[in-house]
């Protein structure tokens, strides 16, 4: 059996001034997460206050890692809450005396790295929304996704030291889980893998992560180094790194060419041009999570919201009425989701359909299910359709 890898490591020739930048990072809003967990979130219904049941309650997770819609929401997730996915095996626990992170390929000043090393270097905190590119896709898996604040170094900046050549096109990341692929013939061992353009790598909020929600990042969440990288689907944030590759030439492993790829057809001229793409950047999406009943008859909807970037507004739609706009949380940072809510008056008894729809700051509107561009995906990934639910009113 042949093994796939990167290359023998190198000696680490990471620049001093850069070692030496690291510091303490700043409370953020994680801080203020925790000093306001009322006003941010769904929080429990008041006193005088009834939840109404959906009839078509999503189920329960049922001891997965998994947000359940139906239960308040924090403005910062659990870290017990956040879902984790593997794509291998996963690899045993990592002593962090022994990590080392591998820095090969188009680079002027290749480098191999110690988890200290990494930690030295300048620090940055922020929160972002991981969601899985299968989310959605059926009733059952509705809630992987998450909202935290991850601490690490910027992608960036080691870049700059390592020296980036310009003959690379993208960044292959390398986490330490492995399994057998058949390539030609041959029973093969490659670690997962994943890559982004060069483009996208100049960006300042791509981390190298170690902490998460205040602590230490746990192992079945990467550590004890992982790639965060806000607004793009959770398949992106690589897991347990153990390398990064400047190329100069696409990468083509299954994760990349064959597994989650979505294949989409478009209409054009009387034809259907089909294509597939590999996930990357998340789209814009809402769900309705839940309705109350006020003391005083008035019935309020609420949810979240989520993109790439900020959410611009959300619309409610109940029946066959037309859509009237929800009111946004103003706590939103881009790669956050944020909460909406819609006052609903006087509604009439009996049943009722109730469904959200989110636009972008880049203007995307949050598709129907038979919009074409949802209507011809043939895959799971990437389910993003507005998803309508009901409700009975007594």
């Amino acid at each position: 059996m042949h093994r796939v890898s990167p290359p023998t490591r190198f000696r680490s020739r990471i620049s001093r001034r850069r070692l030496m930048a690291g510091g303490a990072g700043v409370l953020g809003v994680w801080a203020a997460a925790r000093l306001s967990p009322a006003a941010l979130g769904l929080a429990d219904p008041a006193p005088g206050e009834t939840v109404v049941p959906f009839l078509d309650e999503i189920p329960d997770p049922g001891g997965r890692e998994q947000v359940k819609w139906i239960d308040p929401q924090p403005w910062l997730t659990p870290t017990q809450h956040v879902f984790t996915v593997g794509h291998y095996t996963r690899p045993a626990e990592i002593d962090s005396a022994k990590y080392r992170l591998e820095i090969f390929g188009q680079f002027d000043k290749p480098t191999t790295l110690m988890l200290d090393q990494i930690k030295a270097m300048p620090r940055k905190e922020l929160t972002a929304t991981i969601e899985c590119s299968g989310n959605g896709s059926n009733k059952n898996f509705m809630g992987a996704i998450g909202n935290a604040t991850w601490v690490g170094t910027p992608l960036v900046g080691l870049l700059k030291d390592a020296g980036i050549q310009k003959s690379a096109v993208e960044l292959a990341f390398y986490g330490t889980d492995t399994g057998q692929e058949k390539l030609a013939g041959q029973d093969v061992e490659q670690p997962f893998a994943r890559t982004l353009p060069i483009g996208e790598t100049s960006r300042e909020d791509i981390l190298l992560c170690y902490e998460m929600n205040g602590q230490p990042l746990q192992h079945g969440h990467g550590a004890p180094v992982r790639l965060v990288v806000p607004g793009w689907y959770g398949i992106a944030w690589v897991k347990w790194l153990t390398g990064i590759e400047a190329r100069d030439r696409r990468l083509m492993t299954r994760f990349i060419a064959r597994d989650y790829v979505t294949i989409r057809g478009e209409e054009r001229d009387g034809k259907t041009l089909w294509r597939q793409t590999s996930v990357g950047p998340m789209n814009v999406k809402s769900i309705t999570s839940r309705v109350v009943r006020r003391a005083d008859g008035t019935y309020v909807v609420h949810g979240a919201a989520w993109t790439q970037g900020k959410v611009a507004k959300v619309e409610v739609r109940v029946d066959d009425a037309g859509w009237a706009q929800a009111t946004l949380e103003q706590n939103q940072t881009p790669h956050t989701w944020t909460f909406w809510s819609y006052e609903w008056k006087a509604p009439a008894a009996g049943e009722h359909r109730i469904v959200s729809r989110a636009t972008d700051e880049r203007g995307r509107v949050q598709p129907t299910a038979d919009d074409p561009e949802i209507k011809l995906k043939r895959t799971y990934w990437e389910a993003y359709a507005q998803y309508p639910r009901r409700v009975r009113i007594a």
